[in-house]
């Protein structure tokens, strides 16, 4: 065989390129659709299929447009292209959907009645000039708060609808039925103002050349290359947006992983892919499927998951990293609850920092935010540093915030910050004057504001609906401070958020985030179990909080599932891995099929984030309120590959098998996968001891190191069923002794 022939300069950046790369980026010509898997090079790609566009001569700068779907991308690309070509480019059409679309607009501006110099107002702008036109068109902002129905408006821009556009079925009856109706009446206010929002960005494009021809034609004179990124993620309008686009020239490439499409919460659509051969025909398809991240058994779990799915266009990672064809087996820990498995994380987490290892190469994901209260917590006795990525620490979370601001005020009704957060928390029609009136009288009389409120109650000086609405309130606080003596904090609290409406409230809501905020509320109820007294957990949550926030360095990373995106690292530990926690409850009930999918490429996202180590764990129990509650592990722990897993083999767990059809692990109910399993769950008390040569009854009175006192309840050969302050635990007789 010949050698193959040097290539000249400029063009020796393609020998760098493994093959199916390099096809991709010398497809110049027509519709290309790369399908990147996790891993697999995709940025490498686009950044040299875009330089090799401005090297070979094919394309001036402004001739190619490039999509991205966050600045941080977009400025890569910019950085790696300059370095391709070895100079700046200037007159480059790369950024966001949303900055293309800005730049687009303000050349065309006149056209649809605005300016160029319009502005972009941001989230508080554009629900405070909502909330304005509601109260001009006289419409009920309690029975539908502007947060609501902005969110409705803002799923039909995601969707390419403008007010005239939407139909009675898209309408889903907010606002009295006057949803369309206020839409276009903000619609109309935002043009008198010279202004747009992030949803009118790309609908006004879209808009603009669907009845502009000329405008049209410029677009497709000036690009005549596109290229994609991340193009699972695209939602309708820019869909439409891209379809219009490239109508022309059909020069588009899209590059993108529909085993990664997990946004449909907010609007992506990943039918959007599987039919891009379907709307571009002759398209060419190139998969990159060689993976430089992970190692081969966290690859072929990750691969054996997704086939499980049937809405794919398929692919299999391999491993290409040097030394990655070996590495540790995907671990599988069943553990005997929540706070077993936030040791089990912890330990392992101090055993990788003593061998050297980096903690920034460290993550956690998890599938609902709650779940991070757990990990914080031991992270925080351990003395391991940790961040938040892409999200609030919890006891920082508004929610937690406001609800611990209630539990202040039961112990302490002198809390004139508490009292003020949360008086008119949900609306009880305590507005600003309302308040003000309750400041002078308590800075009169030099009395807290809660005196100061029953005060005023008591008086003519506040009248009608705010006055009921505070005699209500003082009067619920005086019935759960005795209920807190009668029913204990936790139930008291749990009653509390309830019937104070703060729990309703975000139920009613129906912004993307409401779901989760309720899950930690729940999970904010399970912790005070933990804790004799609530001053004794207020007084813990305040020393937690004061947890060293500000230092940087390296630092253990905690994130959702949906967070850790594009990210990567040495060692992933994904907890939680048990049904309705994972898959999700809400998806299992609601989503169907392809709700179940999405989990999984969620499940598929997490395992790929891992490069040398994947260790995932399930619990058997999880306290929902005040109780107790047996999960079962999920499904997608069946649908792993047993030749590339290693079920929980630590040292430090004291091993016992429990058969999944026993009353402690019930049968899977799923269809039946799994039935018979033996799972092998841990008792994280303590480190393995000998058989106890004690004999316990019902009712002995035991201590055990980590629960503390406890009556034993039931005995079955060497497993005692005890009831410890925190509800009844089984555990093995020899993690106890006689009180």
């Amino acid at each position: 065989m010949t050698a193959r022939a040097a290539i000249p300069e400029p063009y020796d950046y393609l020998a760098r390129l493994n093959p199916e790369q390099r096809e991709a980026v010398e497809t110049l010509d027509g519709p290309l659709l790369v399908l990147a898997g996790a891993g697999t090079g995709k940025t490498r790609v686009l950044t040299t299929r875009f330089a090799h566009l401005l090297l070979t001569g094919r394309a001036a700068p402004g001739q190619v447009l490039a999509v991205t779907f966050t600045n941080k991308a977009a400025r890569e690309m910019r950085e790696r292209i300059a370095a391709l070509i070895g100079r700046p480019v200037e007159g480059l059409w790369l950024g966001t959907f949303h900055a293309l679309c800005a730049r687009l607009l303000r050349r065309h501006a006149e056209r649809i009645g605005l300016t160029p110099s319009f502005t972009i107002l941001d989230t508080d702008d554009q629900l405070r000039l909502l909330r304005q036109v509601m109260e001009a068109e006289k419409a009920d902002t309690k029975r539908c708060p502007p947060a609501h129905l902005m969110a409705e408006i803002q799923r039909w821009k995601d969707r390419g609808l403008s007010p005239d556009a939407v139909s009675a079925e898209d309408d889903r009856g907010l606002a009295d039925g006057r949803a369309r109706a206020l839409y276009a009446a903000y619609q109309a206010r935002l043009k008198a103002l010279n202004a747009v929002d992030f949803g009118d960005l790309l609908l006004h494009v879209v808009d603009l050349w669907r009845r502009d021809g000329e405008v049209l034609a410029e677009a497709h004179r000036r690009f005549r290359w596109i290229m994609v990124d991340e193009y699972q993620d695209t939602n309708l309008v820019q869909y439409l947006w891209l379809r219009l686009l490239a109508q022309a020239h059909r020069n588009i490439c899209c590059v993108g992983d529909d085993d990664q499409s997990i946004y449909s919460w907010r609007g992506a659509e990943i039918e959007n892919i599987l039919r891009f051969e379907r709307d571009f025909p002759g398209a060419k398809v190139v998969r990159l499927e060689r993976n430089y991240r992970s190692t081969a058994p966290i690859l072929a779990a990750a691969s054996a998951l997704i086939t499980h799915n049937e809405g794919r266009l398929g692919k299999t990672l391999r491993a290409a990293a040097k030394g990655a064809e070996v590495g540790e087996p995907v671990e599988v820990h069943a553990l005997w609850d929540s706070e077993e498995e936030a040791r089990l994380v912890g330990a392992r987490i101090e055993a990788l920092r003593a061998e050297g290892h980096a903690l920034a190469e460290i993550a956690i994901l998890v599938r609902a935010g709650f779940q991070t209260r757990s990990f914080e917590e031991r992270l925080i006795v351990l003395g391991i540093p940790y961040r938040i990525v892409g999200g609030i620490r919890f006891y920082e979370r508004q929610e937690i915030r406001d609800a611990l601001a209630y539990m202040r005020l039961l112990v302490q009704p002198a809390d004139d910050l508490a009292f003020e957060r949360i008086v008119n928390v949900p609306k009880r029609g305590l507005g600003e004057a309302a308040l003000r009136a309750m400041h002078e009288r308590a800075r009169a009389d030099r009395v807290p504001l809660s005196r100061a409120a029953a005060d005023l109650a008591r008086s003519d000086l506040l009248k009608g609906k705010p006055r009921a609405a505070l005699v209500q309130f003082l009067n619920d606080l005086d019935r759960w401070r005795a209920m807190l003596s009668r029913e204990g904090h936790a139930v008291t609290v749990a009653a509390m958020l309830d019937e104070s409406g703060y729990t309703e409230m975000w139920r009613k809501d129906s912004s993307p985030d409401a779901p989760g905020r309720l899950e930690n509320l729940r999970e904010l109820v399970r912790a005070l179990a933990e804790f004799e007294t609530l001053e004794g957990f207020l007084e813990h949550v305040a020393l937690v909080t004061e947890n060293d926030e500000a230092a940087e360095g390296d630092r253990v990373n905690l994130m959702t599932l949906h967070a850790a995106k594009g990210l990567e690292f040495d060692t992933v530990f994904l907890p939680g891995w048990e049904e309705g926690l994972f898959p999700n409850q809400r998806a299992l009930d609601d989503g169907g099929a392809k709700a179940l999918e999405e989990e999984r490429r969620l499940a598929y996202v997490g395992l790929t984030r891992a490069r040398r180590r994947a260790i995932i764990s399930w619990a058997a129990n999880r306290r929902i309120y005040n109780a107790w509650q047996s999960a079962i592990p999920s499904r997608f722990l069946d649908e792993l590959p047993e030749a590339h897993l290693r079920r929980a083999t630590t040292p430090l767990v004291a091993q016992r098998r429990f058969d999944a059809a026993s009353s402690v692990f019930p049968a899977v109910a799923y269809g039946g996968a799994g039935r018979g399993r033996v799972f092998e769950v841990g008792a994280w008390e303590v480190a393995e001891r000998p058989p106890s040569s004690e004999r316990y009854a019902p009712g002995d009175r035991v201590f055990h190191d980590k629960f503390g006192y406890g009556t034993v309840r039931a005995v079955e050969e060497d497993r005692l069923d005890i009831e410890f302050g925190t509800g009844v635990k089984r555990v093995l007789d020899r993690f106890v002794r006689r009180a």
